[in-house]
């Protein structure tokens, strides 16, 4: 059964009014309604005033379904043009040809449209391996572990040094104040030569 409705005289150019209905054709009524939704051109906007005039009309005058209905043919067809002036140099005036639209959409019953199924499984992720190690470069790794092990068991030492440093330096900085405290006799070696002779 076909259903239809026409709108007369919408301000946009049937050029480009067929571009978007070209989009929506064949397509089941509530997808092209959706999809007009989110179109930015002003041309779609009135198509899908025109397109949810239809579907109001299958409902009420032929008590069909909204989700049967599918989109069988727009026509776009020119309607009137609106001839403006717009003033140029020296008294002269262009002529602005303002294009009108008359829309024609025809929905037809069919099956009922159904979502697609969400529980689809989606595709699993790529796994990036890295190569292999040769034997060569594992050996070479292997060493370079037993380096790393070596380097940190310096360093563990040089720290369990340091921590007893502190002692011993203190210990070796009170033993030369002693000495400076008691002073030396001068030894018969280091006695003048004159008093030798």
């Amino acid at each position: 059964m076909e259903v239809r409705a026409v709108g007369k005289r919408l301000r946009v150019p049937p050029r480009k009014a067929r571009l978007v209905a070209d989009e929506v054709k064949g397509k089941h009524a509530i997808v092209a309604l959706a999809e007009l939704r989110y179109h930015p051109s002003k041309g779609a906007r009135l198509i899908r005033e025109v397109l949810r005039s239809a579907v109001g009309n299958a409902v009420e005058n032929h008590s069909l379904e909204p989700d049967s209905l599918i989109v069988r043919n727009i026509l776009v067809d020119e309607g009137w043009r609106l001839k403006r002036m717009r003033a140029r140099a020296q008294g002269r005036g262009n002529i602005i040809v303002r294009r009108t639209s008359h829309v024609t959409v025809v929905l037809e019953d069919g099956e009922p449209f159904q979502m697609p199924r969400s529980n689809a499984k989606p595709k699993p992720r790529p796994k990036f391996e890295s190569p292999k190690p040769s034997k060569k470069k594992a050996k070479k790794e292997d060493a370079a572990v037993s380096d790393e092990a070596k380097v940190e068991d310096a360093v563990a030492g040089e720290v369990a040094a340091n921590e007893e440093e502190p002692v011993a330096e203190a210990e070796a900085a009170a033993e030369p104040a002693e000495e400076a405290q008691a002073p030396e006799e001068p030894k018969a070696e280091d006695a003048p030569e004159e008093n030798k002779e």
